[in-house]
């Protein structure tokens, strides 16, 4: 047994390998939306399954093939266009070069990590192999690895590049390249729709609404709260919240308003990150937040959409105001207002406006928050079973709502905070707990061993 949550090395009997569509694919410069190449988008997602059964790796390495004749800009690179300087820019050269596919073995068993699941660390990092590069822009897009366990578990790491595609594309490539292992001879589920050209910014750009989530300026270092986190050492936190906890954040707003499990989710732990760091009342803060527009743009974006398809709502209040509230009615009806004015006309100026290189996403003030918990990840199947755990491989300051595998109606929220701030933290988002129910779920956060 591991007699401590950091993870073993991993063993390369060989060199990864590059994996390149099993056909020829069309070769050309693939245009990104304003949406897509944000510097705030530039790293990759990376998830991470455990799985009771592994799988043959040629069989798993066969049906990618296969996928990314359909998904071909993943087997792309990144380059900066031939009209802007630097990076300001991005393009994906669909090359066909591949995506990079690793394999390991690692001397764990299946339930040995299941112990520290819930505990993400540093050395999560070795089950994903890491591509020597100068820049992110040579990354691949797409790296697989793929750990084979010593009790024949199996666990699969993926990083996906957030320029090409977002969660629900993650998701629909995932749930892709599963369906193609599984069923080789039937088609895709979804057939991708790579063209970004439908959120083209409009010439010239109009600009009619004012858009918080965005400055050109850079705040002086006092008022500037994300430089205060990315300098200290960061302790993973999660709470898993079961229908009955949600239910009682819910009744703090009822019966004069009345909100979605995310809304009452995401205001509580706005309201408790602002707690627990401890700033000036006068201070205003934000919280910016993932929304699907897919369906809201005019003409809708068309189904299977590879590309960006969410942008950042924007709730913005004084600290004051948001922690002197008794209840999270305050913070539940800016979420709504700012979930509200996400209309075709907004979004299209919102694109407009990143025609401007200079402007970029608002963190220096803001808890960033994205939704996990609807894509159907933990709904995975390979053909041996869904998994035993899913959730990313590493943990940031960026919050995530996440599925419980086995219970369809929990979630878990899972971010990490300072280290000097996380008892103060977990203490406001299990405030509301009665003392039998926190007792009975001690387990059920980071105790804050292992910085990330």
């Amino acid at each position: 047994m591991l007699d401590s949550p950091e993870l073993p090395d991993c063993f390369y009997q060989h060199q990864p390998v590059l994996i390149c569509p099993s056909t020829p694919t069309p070769k050309h410069s693939l245009y990104l939306s304003n949406l897509d190449d944000q510097k705030f988008l530039r790293f990759s997602i990376k998830y991470l399954y455990l799985f009771e059964k592994s799988l043959n790796p040629d069989v798993l390495k066969h049906s990618l093939s296969n996928l990314l004749v359909h998904y071909y800009p993943l087997s792309g690179r990144l380059r900066p266009t031939a009209t802007t300087k630097d990076d300001q820019k991005l393009e994906v050269d669909c090359n066909g070069e591949g995506a990079v596919f690793a394999q390991a073995f690692m001397d764990i068993t299946s339930q040995e990590f299941l112990q520290f699941s819930r505990k993400p660390n540093n050395s999560w990092r070795k089950l994903l192999y890491r591509v020597d590069s100068h820049c992110f822009i040579d990354i691949p897009p797409l790296v697989i690895q793929v750990t084979n366990l010593r009790c024949g578990g199996m666990i699969l790491s993926t990083a996906i590049n957030h320029c090409l595609c977002d969660g629900i594309g993650t998701s629909q490539f995932l749930h892709a390249w599963a369906h193609i292992t599984v069923k080789p001879n039937l088609d895709l589920p979804i057939t991708p729709f790579h063209s970004r050209h439908v959120v083209k910014p409009r010439d010239p750009p109009k600009i009619p609404f004012t858009h918080p989530g965005y400055t050109r300026n850079n705040l002086a270092d006092v008022d500037n709260i994300n430089q205060y986190l990315q300098s200290q050492p960061l302790v993973p936190t999660s709470f898993t919240f079961t229908p009955s906890r949600i239910l009682r954040l819910k009744q703090q707003c009822v019966p004069s308003l009345k909100c979605t499990t995310f809304e009452v989710l995401a205001s509580h732990t706005w309201r408790s990150w602002v707690r627990s760091l401890d700033l000036l009342p006068s201070q205003d803060v934000k919280l910016l937040f993932s929304v699907n527009v897919r369906k809201k743009l005019i003409p809708e974006v068309p189904q299977g959409y590879y590309g960006n398809g969410f942008v950042l709502g924007c709730a913005e209040t004084s600290v004051e105001d948001l922690v002197m509230s008794k209840n999270l009615y305050h913070g539940v009806k800016l979420i709504q207002e700012a979930k509200s004015i996400l209309t075709d006309g907004y979004v299209r100026s919102m694109i407009d406006l990143l025609e401007d290189k200079t402007v970029k996403t608002d963190l220096s003030t803001s808890l960033v928050i994205s939704q996990w918990a609807k894509l159907g990840l933990e709904d995975l199947d390979f053909g041996e079973g869904k998994p035993l755990h899913m959730g990313p491989l590493t943990s940031d300051i960026y919050c995530l709502i996440l599925p419980v595998i086995g219970d369809f109606d929990a979630l878990r929220v899972s971010l990490s905070v300072p280290g000097s701030v996380v008892e103060k933290f977990e203490y406001y988002m299990q405030e509301f707990w009665d003392v039998e129910d926190r007792h009975g779920e001690s387990n059920e956060y980071y105790e804050g061993q292992n910085g990330n």
